[in-house]
């Protein structure tokens, strides 16, 4: 399996799980305190995750949760780019991913310094943003996603069931990224992106199933309805309940953890790793 990636001249070792933390500069992300609506607040909150042990920071500006519209990559580049330059001058080393359909953003965003490109959309929204990538060399998040934001969560089915659907999707894009040079992948089976809870349970119980497919597997679940509903309670209470989920992944496989809350994905990771290295 992969396990470096070079993000943008910056070597990123998975050979054990890694945690990237969730940045946004939007105004209606699912979960209130990922927002950041100044820089300086946003830089607070970045450091504070590299302490933590976030080896990557995910900066997003538009919100993909279900019943979302997309908003126009000009206004998205205005929330991230100043956020994007701002961490790069503070924090030399940072390693940081875009969140982003959009070509125009990406570029001007491995322009800013960022080093990842974590795509929901697996190029779907817009048809230069593949070729932009490949241009770019930098890596990218490639997701499974049914349907689009606005829709997504309205009756979500899969006539030849969720695992099988979701594997086919990516193997498939998969070999369409290395027609167009690119090698750098990272895959994410999409928790909560046009699946029910039960959709999502299965997916978690067969993450493994997505090693045959050779490449780090992100898992974003962090906080998400298939845990608050399921306990129900609401995303602000949802960290021990995320806590379980990530530690499933990690014994099914997940090399990365997208998440809100860093000190605890990494002291999992920590705990995870004995457990699976002890004689």
């Amino acid at each position: 399996m992969k396990t470096t990636l070079n993000c943008g001249g910056k070597l990123l070792d998975l050979s054990t799980p890694r945690v990237m933390g969730i940045i946004n500069t939007t105004p209606d992300s699912f979960y209130e305190p990922s927002r950041s609506q100044n820089i300086d607040q946003a830089l607070r909150q970045a450091e504070q995750m590299l302490i933590d042990g976030a080896a990557i920071l995910d900066i997003g500006g538009m919100s993909t949760r279900p019943g979302a519209t997309l908003i126009d990559p000009e206004t998205e580049q205005e929330r991230i780019l100043p956020l994007i330059k701002s961490l790069v001058k503070h924090f030399s080393e940072v390693i940081i991913s875009v969140d982003t359909v959009y070509a125009t953003t990406a570029q001007a965003a491995v322009d800013a310094g960022a080093g990842i490109i974590n795509d929901v959309s697996a190029g779907k929204f817009d048809a230069q943003l593949l070729p932009t990538i490949a241009q770019l060399r930098v890596p990218y998040v490639l997701m499974h996603l049914q349907g689009t934001p606005d829709t997504m969560q309205q009756n979500p089915h899969y006539r030849h069931g969720v695992v099988p659907t979701v594997v086919q999707f990516l193997a498939d894009k998969l070999a369409f990224l290395r027609q167009l040079g690119i090698h750098d992948v990272v895959i994410d089976p999409g928790f909560g992106f046009g699946k029910t809870t039960e959709h999502n349970y299965q997916l978690l119980k067969s993450l493994s199933v997505l090693q045959i497919l050779g490449l780090p597997i992100m898992v974003g679940v962090s906080r998400k309805g298939m845990i608050w509903r399921t306990l129900g309670i609401d995303a602000k209470q949802a960290l021990n309940g995320t806590t379980v989920v990530h530690t499933i992944a990690l014994l099914n496989g997940a090399t990365l953890l997208r998440v809100h809350d860093v000190k605890e994905a990494v002291e999992a990771i920590k705990l995870v790793e004995l457990y699976k290295n002890s004689i």
